[in-house]
């Protein structure tokens, strides 16, 4: 293909919040696809949180880009040339690209994408990276059961939105954090979260949980840290369990703050705190999909997606993720 295409690129590292400084959008050919790859148009692609830490240099995990690089996350768009057999011009396929609008993609860690169980900025939210997490740190880290109660940090965000929604499937009092009225009125009113609490309407956490979650907190999923997190672990009950999916409230910071030491607490509670990375659970990621699939066919799991119009415009969409700007996925348009 002839065609040129719009990238963006790492121009430099980030002190403390990214700018818009820190991106460069440039013109090149299209790629040409190699044995066993995918050329695609990209339709939508994805802005995810832990983004930032590939902008650091040094040990994160996830492998940290170099200045110069290509900015890589998740895509879904129409196969425009195929290099694999299982693959033909004009399927719609999800993957890891690249911030463009044209990406080159492994047709190996490619996944078809039906249209007909969901739109398709669906498949980088809740059928994508952000619902597997949900789904196998909710299920297989914290290990809920019926009658637990479920708190979930960033729940309004795209793994958490999902998370409270599997805990309220398998018996569970769901309680969510969120930044607006509008945000905590989605969680209880169309997701069916038993309570929300606008953490930026309050000082006093320990206080709204204690309201929104009386009997204790059996359960914590943990998107954000900070305040929000000191303040639950004051409220874990007898071996409850703590899932640490992201902490986005420490991503920009140049040192790690310190907080209220709580491994005491542990003691007393026999807490258990484990990490979480998705990657981990690669092998089935399949049956992930399949049984999200089920339930948003069914009606189960809702989702919802922040569209940002506009290649153009992708890092705006990123870095409206430290500003709380999206409600659900956030995701790029690319093309129609």
């Amino acid at each position: 293909m002839d065609d040129p295409t719009r990238e963006w690129y790492l121009a430099e590292r980030p002190e403390g919040e990214p700018t818009l400084d820190s991106f460069d959008l440039r013109e090149r050919a299209a790629p040409t696809p190699r044995h066993g790859e995918l050329l695609v148009r990209v339709r939508y692609l994805s802005v995810d949180p832990y983004m930032r830490g590939r902008m650091r240099e040094g040990e994160s995990y996830a492998e940290p880009w170099a200045v110069g690089d290509a900015l890589q996350g998740g895509v879904v768009g129409e196969v425009v040339e195929s290099e694999h057999d299982e693959y033909d011009a004009g399927n719609l396929v999800t993957g890891r690209g690249t911030w463009a609008e044209y990406s080159i993609l492994d047709a190996d860690d490619a996944t078809p994408v039906d249209p007909t169980v969901a739109d398709l900025p669906a498949y980088l939210g809740v059928l994508g990276m952000p619902g597997r997490t949900a789904y196998f740190g909710l299920l297989d880290v914290a290990d809920p059961h019926p009658g637990d109660t479920v708190v979930v940090s960033g729940a309004a965000g795209a793994v958490g939105s999902t998370v409270g929604q599997i805990a309220g499937l398998n018996g569970c009092r769901v309680v969510g954090f969120a930044g607006t009225d509008e945000k905590t009125a989605w969680l209880t009113d169309d997701l069916g979260f038993d309570a929300a609490i606008n953490y930026a309407a309050t000082d006093d956490y320990r206080t709204a949980l204690d309201d929104a979650a009386p009997g204790g907190v059996d359960v914590y999923f943990d998107n954000v840290g900070g305040p929000i997190t000191d303040a639950v672990f004051t409220r874990l009950n007898v071996d409850a369990r703590v899932a640490v999916c992201g902490q986005i409230a420490h991503y920009n910071d140049e040192t790690v703050p310190t907080g209220p030491r709580k491994l005491p607490s542990l003691i007393a509670t026999r807490a258990t705190v484990e990490g979480l990375l998705v990657g981990d659970y690669a092998p089935r990621f399949d049956a992930a999909r399949e049984q999200l699939e089920t339930w948003v066919r069914s009606g189960a799991i809702e989702s919802r997606e922040t569209v940002v119009e506009g290649l153009e415009n992708a890092p705006d969409a990123f870095l409206g993720l430290f500003s709380g700007d999206n409600v659900g996925k956030q995701v790029v348009r690319v093309a129609e």
